[in-house]
């Protein structure tokens, strides 16, 4: 070999040694470990991302189906409106006017359309809430007054002024009604 060789080949060794003199070998083993550092980084990274995607897309989903099982609340809340009127209208005609061959037509219709409208209300989830005689539960009944009562145990709903609804699992309406209170 001649000397300009060996003088190029020493100068590209002490070229390959980092500047603190360490052999090469740990440098690039210092590099693999960064990049080994990069990727576990990266995928963990990938892994937040997926599972991030995955929990909109389920939120997404029970947010769908939340509004598919409860989009006719509205709708529902009006119509309690023409039932409350329909069940006013049946209990105000007069035991005689039942009778009556004129008004039976009528009261038949009209208790027609009553069993009717509590079918559609079934077919589609909205169920009536029966409130007599159970506890006074303040997340499906509001409580408009209190009567003193020897006879029932007090938060005992005695009356049921309003019937109380609920869609599915979720409260429509909260029946109005009257509690019993420990007499003076």
């Amino acid at each position: 070999m001649s000397e300009d060789n060996q003088n190029l080949e020493n100068t590209e060794v002490v070229d390959a040694l980092p500047e603190d003199g360490a052999p090469a070998g740990d440098a690039t083993a210092d590099r693999i470990a960064a990049l080994e550092a990069e990727l576990a980084t990266a995928k963990q990274d990938i892994l937040y991302a997926h599972a991030d995607t995955q929990n909109v897309r389920r939120r997404l989903e029970k947010e769908l189906a939340d509004a598919r099982a409860y989009a006719a609340t509205a709708f529902a809340r009006d119509m309690l409106s023409v039932a409350d009127n329909l069940t006013r209208a049946l209990a105000a005609i007069p035991a005689d006017l039942r009778e009556d061959e004129k008004f039976k037509g009528l009261v038949v219709g009209l208790e027609a359309t009553g069993r009717e409208l509590e079918s559609v209300f079934g077919r589609n989830g909205i169920t009536k809430l029966e409130s007599v005689g159970q506890p006074l539960d303040p997340n499906k009944h509001q409580a408009m007054m209190e009567v003193p009562s020897a006879d029932a145990e007090p938060g005992t709903i005695l009356v049921e002024m309003q019937a109380g609804y609920m869609i599915k699992d979720r409260l429509l309406r909260p029946a109005m009604v009257s509690v019993a209170k420990k007499p003076d």
